[in-house]
């Protein structure tokens, strides 16, 4: 999925897309077709979408723990502090960093991209990637479950067990598609525009449960969902194993810079930043027990 999207862009489209067409498979960007770093400089400033700018898209707004304040250009969360950290391997200023807003429902249709990367807490899927290329990965994801702290599922979770509930999900989103492969409810999951209104649907009782990114998913039970008191209603009942899920860098298809810009991310997970940003921007929301669909 992506980001903590109470008010998350809507996918347009009524139904479900289905367990294969996002499926999560082959196809994976290799980080062995990256270009040495020191061979990036003319390819950067020869293919810019803006010519002597990083021009870096997401959505609006952009939430926390991958973004502060709304405010992508301040280096604070997760994916702005990527951002920046990508930029300082390539010998990019962050004055030369500029920010577009890209919804996430239409980064990944096909055609001419007005940024050079998205970055937008999108899932590599192999469906996507036939519109679009992705970097490597700069984040692994894990699914989790929110619920009200009211509804059984909080402590009756086990694998027959979860397949009794209601769920809700946003279309189009991997946790959707989590639900339908791997969950497989004996109830098909109702189906939402937007996260928003997924949400609305679990504060009104109509679902018993949302499957969401597990940084998310616990930031939106710990500060998101909330009583009239503005005390939390709402706990993240635990995350589930690895499918091999993961966020990549979204370029126009057969983007020049994609080569480069996997190099720095390499340079990146080598040399211990992406663990740091990560413990310093996800650390709270990476601790949760895992539990088996």
């Amino acid at each position: 999925m992506r980001t903590v999207r109470l008010f998350l862009t809507s996918f347009l489209g009524l139904a479900s897309l289905g367990a294969t067409t996002l499926a999560i498979g082959a196809g994976v960007p290799s980080a062995s077709a990256a270009t040495p770093i020191a061979a990036c400089t003319s390819t950067i400033s020869s293919h810019e979408y803006t010519k002597g700018k990083l021009t870096v898209a997401t959505d609006s707004p952009a939430y926390t723990p991958w973004f502060v304040n709304n405010r992508p250009s301040n280096g604070k969360g997760y994916e702005s502090a990527v951002v920046y950290a990508i930029a300082k391997v390539l010998g990019i200023k962050n004055s030369n960093v500029t920010w577009v807003v890209e919804p996430f429902d239409s980064s990944y249709v096909p055609g001419v991209k007005k940024f050079d990367f998205d970055i937008n807490e999108i899932s590599y899927t192999a469906e996507r990637a036939r519109a679009v290329s992705f970097s490597v990965s700069y984040y692994n994801v894990q699914q989790s479950i929110v619920a009200l702290k009211t509804n059984a599922i909080v402590t009756k979770h086990t694998q027959k067990e979860l397949k009794s509930y209601l769920y809700g999900d946003q279309i189009g989103t991997t946790g959707l598609v989590y639900i339908n492969n791997h969950i497989q409810p004996t109830r098909p999951a109702r189906v939402y525009s937007t996260l928003d209104q997924a949400v609305a649907a679990l504060q009104a009782k109509l679902i018993d449960a949302i499957v969401i990114d597990t940084p998310t998913g616990q930031y939106m039970a710990s500060a998101q969902i909330l009583d009239k008191n503005k005390k939390p209603i709402a706990t993240q009942v635990g995350q589930f194993p690895s499918v091999g899920e993961h966020y990549g860098l979204l370029f126009q298809k057969n983007s020049l810079l994609e080569s480069c810009i996997n190099s720095a991310i390499a340079t990146l997970r080598t040399n211990g930043t992406l663990t740091a940003l990560q413990n310093k921007w996800l650390g709270l929301y990476t601790s949760v027990p895992t539990i088996k669909p």
